[in-house]
């Protein structure tokens, strides 16, 4: 019987990441992939299927609130404006993508940026706790694929 489960191992690992990992290049690639996301996030708003997730969000309320990207005065609980500001992302499939074929920060930034907006203002996050959450998402996403039987069967791209 193994001491400890794989799930076990995975959590110890993430749990262990901290801003001191991140490399100069790390800190420099992320901030271009947060860039990208907010352009393509931006664009994507104004689509027809972000304006419909935006519509159904609407009927959702919260004592906490997150900004819908590009529209200040647009609030919706986190989850909601990370689900509005993620299918914004995605709407255009413009976002940045890496084999095998996922899309890591439309699926990490909103979410990130909507829970750090939900923080009260007196434990607001810095900038540096808001690319180590960035990065921890997109190693969760990263190490999940390696579990993953179908990503082993998508064919690599040159």
């Amino acid at each position: 019987f193994p001491s400890q489960t794989i799930t076990g191992n995975f959590a110890k690992v993430i749990h262990g990441l901290n801003a001191n990992q991140l490399t100069d290049q790390v800190i420099q690639r992320s901030k271009r992939m947060i860039l990208d996301t907010l352009g393509v996030g931006l664009l994507g708003t104004s689509t027809e299927v972000c304006h419909k997730v935006a519509q159904y969000s609407k009927i959702y309320s919260s004592d906490l609130s997150s900004t819908i990207w590009g529209h200040l005065d647009f609030r919706l609980p986190p989850l909601y404006a990370a689900f509005v500001n993620g299918v914004a992302v995605h709407s255009m499939d413009f976002d940045d993508t890496w084999h095998p074929a996922t899309h890591p920060s439309g699926a990490v930034l909103p979410a990130v940026i909507a829970l750090a907006e939900a923080f009260p203002q007196k434990k607001k996050i810095s900038g540096l706790d808001l690319l180590l959450a960035f990065n921890v998402g997109i190693e969760v996403q990263g190490r999940l694929l390696h579990f993953s039987r179908e990503a082993r069967n998508i064919p690599k791209r040159c």
